[in-house]
């Protein structure tokens, strides 16, 4: 990849069968405010890691504020993702990974950016 802060389509879980895969045959654990959902499987688009973000509609009924979270989610794995990938490419893995909102107040930068490091550092450490 020649520039590591981008975060293409390629990155992204947007088929059904990947999303399948990684609700039932996932790992979870929790770096409060988010779910972090992993299943060691390489990416249909060829990708190191693909990430899936998700906010339920039970904690922010507007969508404002869950297009919000999601966004925020994104941009933190956009800017850390570098955390992970010498370890995946080391060892030839690739991952699908799902972080899922589970706080009940709108969060600030900050928050979310820890809490994706943390999950990041975690998931580069499992493997």
């Amino acid at each position: 990849m020649d520039n590591k802060h981008t975060f293409r389509k390629s990155e992204r879980i947007f088929k059904q069968k990947e999303i399948d895969v990684l609700f039932e045959k996932g790992i979870s654990f929790i770096v409060y405010p988010l779910r972090v959902v992993y299943v060691e499987q390489q990416p249909v688009s060829g990708v190191e890691a693909a990430v899936l973000t998700g906010v339920p509609k039970k904690r922010f009924k507007r969508a404002v504020h869950r297009n919000r979270v999601k966004r925020l989610i994104r941009e933190a794995y956009r800017l850390n993702k570098q955390l992970l990938f010498p370890n995946l490419q080391e060892k030839g893995k690739g991952l699908l990974i799902g972080f899922l909102f589970v706080g009940n107040e709108l969060p600030d930068w900050k928050t979310i950016e820890t809490a994706v490091v943390k999950a990041l550092t975690a998931l580069a450490q499992r493997e």
